[in-house]
């Protein structure tokens, strides 16, 4: 076993890494404080699974098998969205366009018609600000409904790989892999799913903040052939390319929540303290994060302060010089207790 960056590893040279949990706890309950903290909560939610047809009819797959092998059957078929890094604007990625429109309430706007969005827990503006007339239900002490209609517009490529098992003129097997990008939808005629939805929010009266809301979705597929019969589905052209007929199942999961944002106090048991790795140069680091300071911390240290003064009196104390033979004769002592 050997160890790098902290993180032990049975191979320095494998391609998978393990996380730091950062966070230990001893199991002793005095070690335990008390922290308030500022975070958004999740006042209401609602989950959806959707999903979506695609059948590709001859669609080309590559590279070509080999010259004088033979196609025996299909092992596998796999399918995942597609992404290029390197431009996220690319017109094949696999986006969603959502449009979500609600009635009993209304996105706050300025004075533009924009509607007004604030930071969310991913760190981009993803959250808009929802008002509505509360009394009605705040006078019972209960939550307000309000309705919502999602519409969905998927675009962009997802990508579609086949394991077939190969036979060469000796019998030898082999597995090959062929793979093609296939087109969902294009922006001119997106592929729309729709769905309806009901959510709670809370009192827009009683509060220093409006609730938010937030909506996120991430899309997955599945693809198999269209008959599941290799004999009808995949056609093996003269030059060795690939060509099948698919069914694509486009499965997508969304959740929209009413967020609040409020204040907790929660059990911890300290900040976290990362092992940093060793330099050979540096004798010190400075620290990223402030000390806590309470009024306990303050106690403790008058406690020490006291402590330290009892010990020097005491000190100073035994170092003073014996009384001269007159004070010890009867003479009166000086008033600061001194000889």
């Amino acid at each position: 076993m050997s160890c790098f960056g902290g993180r032990t590893s049975p191979d320095l040279f494998q391609n998978c890494c393990n996380a730091n949990t950062l966070c230990e706890f001893d199991g002793r309950l005095d070690n335990l404080v008390t922290e308030p903290i500022f975070v958004q909560k999740v006042y209401d939610a609602v989950l959806f699974n959707l999903q979506g047809l695609k059948t590709v009819t001859n669609q080309s797959f590559s590279p070509a098998i080999p010259r004088g092998h033979r196609l025996k059957r299909v092992v596998d078929i796999r399918c995942k969205r597609f992404f290029n890094p390197e431009n996220v604007n690319d017109p094949s990625n696999l986006r969603l366009n959502i449009d979500t429109t609600i009635s009993g309430a209304t996105f706050i706007q300025n004075c533009q018609g924009e509607e007004l969005t604030v930071v969310g827990p991913d760190g981009t503006y993803s959250e808009r600000i929802v008002y509505a007339d509360t009394r009605e239900c705040d006078d019972q002490g209960k939550g307000t409904p309000i309705f919502g209609t999602q519409n969905i517009a998927v675009t962009g490529d997802v990508q579609v790989c086949l394991d077939l098992l190969l036979s060469d003129r000796y019998d030898h097997e082999v597995i090959f892999t062929v793979c093609a990008n296939v087109n969902i939808a294009q922006d001119c005629a997106p592929l729309n799913l729709t769905n309806f939805f009901e959510l709670c929010i809370p009192s827009t009266q009683n509060a220093a903040f409006l609730p938010r809301f937030a909506e996120f979705c991430n899309p997955a597929c599945e693809t198999r052939l269209a008959t599941n019969n290799m004999g009808r589905d995949l056609i093996v052209c003269p030059d060795g390319t690939i060509k099948a007929n698919l069914i694509i199942a486009l499965c997508i999961t969304c959740e929209k929540k009413i967020i609040v944002p409020v204040q907790l106090c929660v059990l911890s048991t300290g900040f976290v303290q990362i092992s940093p790795q060793v330099s050979a140069i540096c004798s010190s680091f400075p620290q990223l994060f402030p000390e806590q300071i309470d009024d306990d911390d303050d106690e403790e240290e008058e406690e020490e302060e006291d402590e330290c003064g009892r010990d020097k009196c005491k000190r100073d104390e035994d170092r003073r010089p014996p009384c001269s033979p007159r004070n010890r004769s009867g003479s009166q002592p000086r008033q600061d207790g001194k000889c």
